[in-house]
């Protein structure tokens, strides 16, 4: 989902990390960002043509607030890896030019390393900083953010046996050779991945196996998942040769959903998915990159609205105590970017992207960064 050309890094909260470790809406209306200072003690991070500055190169372990901004003139991806390089523990995608965001994420002893990737391909700037100390734990109802992770996680649970059935059946209408009955049961199967994306993508392997593109994979040949059936599907018109492709698709989306089970979350982790979730959609479905072939952008866009509302749903009761007007803000932007995406349905589906005019994309992603400010708040905001 996300425009970063960089394989199987693509929005990873370092939820692999983790492992063994009722949205109510009085109202609707249009979503403006709450205007906001930055976190206490953020780190500043300056996203320019020539580096990744940071104002701080130490910081103290525990929930570590950033304000990234983007002096580009394109969207820009600033991402937050792990000590081993490789695991990303938090990141912005698709900022626009001149654009703020913030990012909290909770970071244990260690070094970390900051990349900025502005045009969100290429080359990243990269820049150091040190975390020392203890991890403090989130405040307030320590319970009911245990309640809130334990029933996002079941959510999880449920969308990957989802997945699974939706799989299977579209695996046999690919071994059958029935072009049309794959075709049809191709988006609405892979919704299921789409709701729960940032956890998936967390096993990084299994990510490259199932949900690469063809710029991701150095070998075509070894070119497996949904996105090699697309192109047979859309592309090539044939199903011929595609079931060795079909069988590992099954087994690695069982594998997924194993893995799922004996994954263990914390809080931060749930609050920043919804926000890594509509990042998604700015960066890869409004520009039509994600389904290429099959332009079934939009079932995706509606997927990621759908997790990225789930993860919400969780912590809104409890966000709501908190700060009432950051509550208000993600409802409404919710209910905005719902009511605008809703215009392009059809049937049980939407349109497909070439039938999106560039002034609908360009109202749709205004109403993706409406509510994307608000929620880029929220994990601050359960750490407060």
């Amino acid at each position: 989902m996300s425009g970063d050309r960089r394989p199987v890094t693509r929005r990873t909260l370092g939820v692999v990390a983790a492992v063994g470790m009722g949205l109510g809406l009085a109202g609707c209306g249009s979503a403006a960002p709450v205007a906001t200072g930055p976190p206490a003690n953020a780190i500043a991070v300056r996203s320019t043509g020539d580096e990744c500055s940071l104002s701080a190169t130490t910081a103290p372990a525990g929930p570590t607030a950033f304000r990234v901004v983007n002096a580009t003139d394109h969207p820009t991806e600033v991402a937050v890896y792990a000590a081993d390089g490789g695991r990303v523990v938090g990141e912005v995608d698709g900022l626009g030019p001149a654009g703020t965001r913030d990012l909290t994420v909770v970071l244990t002893a260690g070094t970390y390393t900051v990349a900025c990737t502005p045009g969100q391909s290429g080359a990243s700037m990269r820049a150091a900083l040190t975390v020392t100390g203890a991890t403090t734990a989130a405040t307030g109802d320590l319970a009911e953010l245990d309640r809130a992770v334990t029933a996002y996680q079941t959510w999880v649970s449920a969308q990957a046996s989802r997945l699974r059935s939706g799989t299977t059946a579209f695996v046999a209408a690919v071994r059958e050779g029935d072009l049309e009955q794959a075709k049809a049961l191709y988006a609405p199967t892979r919704a299921s991945w789409e709701r729960i994306e940032p956890v998936a993508t967390s096993f990084r392997d299994l990510d490259l196996r199932l949900d690469a593109r063809d710029v991701d994979v150095e070998d075509l040949a070894s070119w497996t998942g949904w996105h090699r059936l697309e192109k047979a599907m859309w592309v090539d018109g044939s199903l011929a040769g595609m079931e060795p492709v079909a069988a590992q698709l099954l087994t690695d989306t069982e594998d997924l959903v194993n893995r799922i089970d004996g994954v263990r979350m914390t809080i931060e982790q749930v609050t920043n998915v919804a926000k890594e979730l509509v990042e998604a959609v700015a960066s890869s479905e409004l520009s039509g990159e994600e389904e290429l072939y099959s332009h079934t952008d939009l079932w995706d866009f509606q997927a990621n609205i759908d997790g990225a509302r789930e993860a919400w749903n969780v912590v809104s009761a409890y966000v709501g105590v908190r700060d009432p007007n950051l509550t208000k803000a993600i409802e409404l932007g919710f209910v905005d970017l719902q009511n605008e995406l809703d215009r392009h349905r059809r049937g049980a589906g939407f349109v497909l992207y070439p039938e999106l005019t560039a002034p609908d994309v360009r109202i749709l992603a205004a109403k993706v960064e409406a509510l994307s400010e608000p929620l880029s708040r929220l994990t601050a905001t359960v750490f407060s």
